[in-house]
């Protein structure tokens, strides 16, 4: 079975960041990620991006740790460093892939991130987005959560609408509801017991786990 991938993007990272890192693990750094990931000790299996956020010497560090280094001009391109990295490490059909530093304070970063869970989906690999706070996956089937250090869960649709939410072990349960994009009646839900299960009928919902 192919490992766990961790992508590290150049949003919000910290000293939590790197206590997701497990034994395995295949790592990529996307631009900034991968300056984070030298500068705690850690050899990228995989560098990519223009490395426009880094100084000549923070590439260099980064060349010279990385096992492979995969560089894209910088205006001739398609895709954010993440997605770039997201495409590559797809290729390589990871056990579970990991979004690490893909929120921040650039909004429309962290909105086209989200949206690369659809791409994930697509390709059949398990996907989410981690940050100090939450933990963000895309359902469209079925969802099982346990007990954890997140205190809420909150449930927005990515599709136009979402129909056949039923939630069960939640405080608001739900049975055959529909969610349409601009309306905020799944944020902020608990789950009541040690387990609850999300299931969906048709659309995309993201899954959105919380704590302050």
């Amino acid at each position: 079975m192919n490992p766990r991938t961790l992508i590290f993007s150049g949003g919000a990272l910290g000293d939590w960041a790197r206590a997701l890192i497990r034994p395995g693990d295949r790592l990529i750094g996307a631009d900034r990620g991968a300056r984070y990931l030298v500068e705690h000790g850690y050899a990228p299996d995989l560098a990519i991006g223009d490395f426009d956020s880094v100084s000549a010497a923070e590439l260099a560090a980064i060349r010279a740790a990385a096992r492979e280094t995969a560089d894209c001009d910088p205006v001739d391109k398609d895709y954010t460093d993440t997605e770039l990295a997201v495409r590559r490490a797809l290729q390589e059909r990871p056990r579970e892939l990991v979004l690490v530093g893909a929120l921040g304070t650039r909004l429309d970063h962290s909105l086209a991130n989200l949206h690369l869970l659809e791409l994930a989906r697509r390709s059949g690999v398990e996907a989410s987005i981690v940050d100090a706070h939450n933990r963000v996956r895309l359902v469209t089937q079925q969802l099982q959560l346990e007990r954890s250090a997140y205190t809420h869960v909150s449930l927005l649709p990515l599709s136009e609408r979402v129909a056949g939410i039923t939630l069960e072990g939640f405080r608001y349960p739900l049975r055959e509801a529909e969610l349409a994009l601009g309306q905020s009646l799944g944020i902020s839900n608990v789950l009541e017991g040690e387990r609850g299960s999300i299931a969906v009928r048709a659309g995309l919902l993201l899954v959105i786990e919380t704590h302050d």
